[in-house]
């Protein structure tokens, strides 16, 4: 688990908001060039690898995705600060304070603070009461600039993609803290669980295909490139922690249903069964505000038996954390699932 908990740390550091993922799908395609796995980018820039299976004629899908929260300059200030639009659904409240850095189209980058326009106390009395929105949260910039000008002066421009620094951290007790890790913590997962296919010489039961998706955040990271033969889609995601949940960050959990609607029965029942079998802690849970790849085929109309699996992220969309035992049950469930058989329709 060790080299998944580095891979985890690499990917985070990557920033890769949603409509600007193409360095880290180079980077997993860097990872999975010497296991001479076949591997394509769709037309989205997600990243699809296939492995044979014994059995060409029915597929199975396994998905995670690489694309994360972020923001996009919306307008640029005339004190020299930065208005944001977000990039997935997140409050301004969770990013108040954080690191970021701005990304110009030419590829220069800035480095920067979210905060309040009123943040000082010494000069804002009521600074502690007033909304957190996009009319008082403001990028400030670390150069010199003074004013809208100086700023388009550096090639900022409306439009350029800003990304939160991920703070990640692993501790002696076992949690592994930083943003992105929905979904970086599960595309460490498939990697490497595509890593021992190939190393083990494990020869799958059915042709699978892993997608790297990149656009999962805005709603549409894996509703194409499903081959016809596809019966199976297992979205690789996080489990949703808080009050009312059964997730939490030592099991892998199980979702029965999101704002989807339920995923299929049989297949979750599958997963329970193979969770059982392999001594695989988990929890069966509902998502009430969540959305998956796997959802997101089915509404696109694939005719699919879909699931929905993740190691349990506490904070969500915000400060995030986990476990290294929720880790190795995800992964333990995902190589058992890999090798079994298809679910029944």
């Amino acid at each position: 688990m060790n080299d998944t908990i580095q891979l985890i740390k690499q990917l985070v550091e990557i920033p890769s908001p949603s409509g600007n993922t193409a360095k880290v799908i180079s980077f997993v395609e860097e990872y999975l060039k010497s296991l001479n796995v076949q591997m394509i980018r769709n037309n989205k820039g997600g990243l699809l690898v296939t492995i044979p299976g014994k059995n060409n004629s029915q597929h199975r899908m396994l998905t995670a995705h690489v694309d994360t929260l972020g923001a996009i300059v919306k307008n640029i200030k005339s004190n020299g600060r930065l208005m944001i639009d977000l990039i997935g659904g997140f409050n301004y409240n969770s990013i108040e304070g954080e690191y970021c850095q701005i990304e110009t189209t030419t590829g220069k980058t800035y480095t920067g603070t979210i905060l309040m326009h009123q943040t000082s106390v010494h000069v804002y009395k009521d600074a502690g009461k007033l909304e957190r929105n996009q009319k008082n949260i403001e990028v400030r910039i670390d150069e010199e600039v003074h004013n809208a000008d100086d700023v388009r002066n550096l090639g900022i421009e409306v439009g350029d993609f800003i990304s939160f620094y991920p703070r990640v951290e692993v501790t002696p007790s076992g949690f592994i803290k930083s943003r992105h890790l929905d979904d970086k913590a599960s595309v460490a997962l498939l990697l490497q669980l595509i890593k021992r296919i190939i190393m083990e010489h494990i020869k799958l039961p059915y042709t699978t295909h892993f997608l790297i998706s990149n656009n999962e955040e805005i709603g549409y990271g894996g509703n194409s490139n499903i081959a016809s033969e596809t019966v199976e889609y297992l979205a690789v995601d996080m489990g949703a922690i808080g009050d009312g949940q059964e997730t939490d960050e030592f099991t892998v959990s199980i979702c029965a249903k999101d704002s989807s609607g339920p995923y299929h029965f049989g297949l979750r029942k599958k997963l329970i069964e193979l969770a059982k079998q392999n001594q695989i802690k988990y929890k069966v849970d509902i998502y009430p505000y969540y959305g998956s790849d796997a959802s997101a085929a089915i509404r696109s109309g694939h005719d699919l038996i879909h699931g929905l699996i993740g190691p349990g992220i506490d904070a969500s969309h915000a400060f995030e954390r986990t476990h290294i035992s929720s880790l190795e049950h995800t992964s333990s469930l995902l190589y058992h699932y890999v090798q079994s058989e298809l679910t029944e329709a």
